[in-house]
C-alpha cells in the first residue's frame, strides 16, 4: 500500500506572499496557504520524500515525520533544494547519510551550494548526504522499493524530472511534457500536476494549460498544485474545475 502525503502547494515564495495584501494573501481559510512543493510517499515501509525546500523542517513537523529514508531532487531551484541542510536530525537519530537522487546537473548544483557538505574535513555537525545520479532515460531503485520511473519535463527550456511510482505520478514545474514522457505517464490513476495561474507564463502552464493536459493524460485522479496568490482563493477556484 502506499500513502501520499502533499507537503505543500505553493510557488517559490509561498502564500501568503512577505508583504502581500491580496485577497488570497489575506485570507484565513488554511487552504490559502501554501508551503514550497514538495511531497512524501511511504510505500512498502520506506518514506521518499520528493524536493526539499525552505519549508522542508515545518513540513517534517507538522507531518510528524521520524524518518525519511531518501530524497527525490526535481531539479535545482532553490525553492526544491535549499532545505537539505535540513537532513540533519534524520543523521543524527538513525546514524545514516542520507541518500539524494537527482540528475548529474543538479547533484552539481547541490554541491556547489552545499560545498561545507563535501569539504575534505567537513564540520562535525554539517549534513550527511550521499549523492546518487540518475537520467531521465533509465528507471532506478531505492534500497528495496519497485523501481521507479523518472520522467523528464521541460520548466521552460530546462530539462527536469518528474517521478512516477507505480500507479503514481508527479510532474510540477512543468511547461511542456515530451511525447517519450506523455507515453511514461499513461495509465496513471493518480497525477499531481502543477498549474501557476491564469495567465500564460514562459516556464508554467497555466490552469487553463494545466487542465487540458490533465485531461491528455486522463488520470483517474488529478491533483493541480504549485500555485501562485494570483491563482486566487481556494474555494472559488475549485469551482472553476471540470
Amino acid at each position: 500500500m502506499m500513502k501520499i502525503t502533499i507537503l505543500g502547494t505553493g510557488t517559490s515564495q509561498g502564500v501568503p506572499v512577505i508583504g502581500c495584501t491580496c485577497d488570497v494573501c489575506q485570507s484565513d481559510d488554511p487552504k490559502d496557504q501554501r508551503l514550497r512543493c514538495s511531497v512524501a510517499i511511504e510505500w512498502k515501509g520506506k518514506n521518499i520524500v520528493i524536493d526539499v525546500g525552505p519549508d522542508f523542517r515545518q513540513q517534517m513537523l507538522t507531518n510528524r515525520f521520524s524518518k525519511v529514508d531518501a530524497i527525490l531532487l526535481t531539479h535545482e531551484h532553490n525553492d526544491h533544494i535549499i532545505g537539505l541542510d535540513d537532513v540533519r536530525p534524520f543523521n543524527f537519530l538513525h546514524q545514516m547519510h542520507m541518500p539524494v537522487y537527482g540528475m548529474e546537473r543538479v547533484l552539481k548544483d547541490v554541491r556547489n551550494r552545499f560545498d561545507y557538505v563535501f569539504s575534505a574535513d567537513p564540520y562535525p555537525g554539517a549534513p550527511r548526504i550521499q549523492l546518487h545520479p540518475i537520467s531521465s532515460s533509465h528507471s532506478f531503485q531505492v534500497l528495496d522499493l519497485p523501481p521507479i520511473i523518472p520522467i523528464e519535463v521541460r520548466h521552460g527550456k530546462l530539462p527536469i524530472l518528474g517521478y512516477r511510482f507505480g500507479d503514481f505520478t508527479y510532474l510540477t514545474d512543468v511547461k511542456t511534457l515530451p511525447p517519450v514522457s506523455l507515453e511514461k505517464v499513461k495509465h496513471t490513476k493518480i497525477l499531481v500536476l502543477s498549474a501557476l495561474h491564469h495567465r500564460p507564463h514562459h516556464a508554467h502552464l497555466n490552469l487553463e494549460e494545466a487542465i487540458a493536459l490533465a485531461k491528455e493524460i486522463n488520470a483517474d485522479q488529478t491533483y493541480f498544485l504549485h500555485f501562485s496568490h494570483r491563482m486566487g482563493k481556494h474555494a472559488e477556484v475549485s469551482q472553476q474545475l471540470p
